[in-house]
């Protein structure tokens, strides 16, 4: 019975954590070489712009808990409008025009005061805002800010660890 107890109270502290301070992202594809690479395991913190809370149209509406703006060259985690997970490269925060594919700072503002403008990674990655537009803040997760632990995707699980990107800032 106690062993039953002690596996819920290392699940329920387990998804606490994984909903409400850190998550990880796995890295498909060469898309956002040469910082990150496939195989990667990348830690999400959700802390790093503010908590995420509720959400437009739910029960309660959406807020963020200790809010911190987000920066220009900031890898961010969001979800797309199919509500998978993506990193991209902030390019343009509100405020920002965009203009021929270009930032220009400090001009009249073409988004609402929550949207935000993504470039790609690496010269791979086809995603950016040109494809999908512009990313409200409220599906902004947090800032990809360490790489966990790298694998090669077709390797067996025993084998294929990559040590040089063990713990990798970012």
């Amino acid at each position: 019975m106690k062993f039953i107890v002690a596996m819920a109270v290392a699940l329920v502290v387990m998804l606490a954590f994984r909903s409400l301070v850190m998550t990880v992202c796995t890295v498909d594809g060469k898309g956002l070489e040469p910082v990150f690479q496939a195989g990667d395991r990348v830690v999400v913190n959700r802390w790093s712009y503010g908590l995420r809370t509720g959400e437009k149209g739910g029960l309660f509406d959406y807020g963020r808990i200790c809010r911190q703006d987000i920066k220009k060259g900031d890898f961010i985690a969001f979800e797309d409008s199919l509500g998978e997970v993506l990193i991209c490269r902030c390019a343009g925060v509100p405020g920002d025009t965009i203009m021929k594919n270009v930032v220009v700072p400090g001009l009249v503002n073409c988004a609402d005061q929550d949207y935000y403008w993504v470039e790609p990674v690496g010269k791979n990655n086809l995603l950016s805002s040109r494809q999908l537009g512009f990313i409200p803040e409220q599906r902004i997760i947090g800032c990809a800010c360490l790489v966990l632990y790298s694998r090669e995707p077709s390797a067996p699980f025993w084998k294929g660890y990559r040590s040089e990107r063990l713990l990798l800032p970012r």
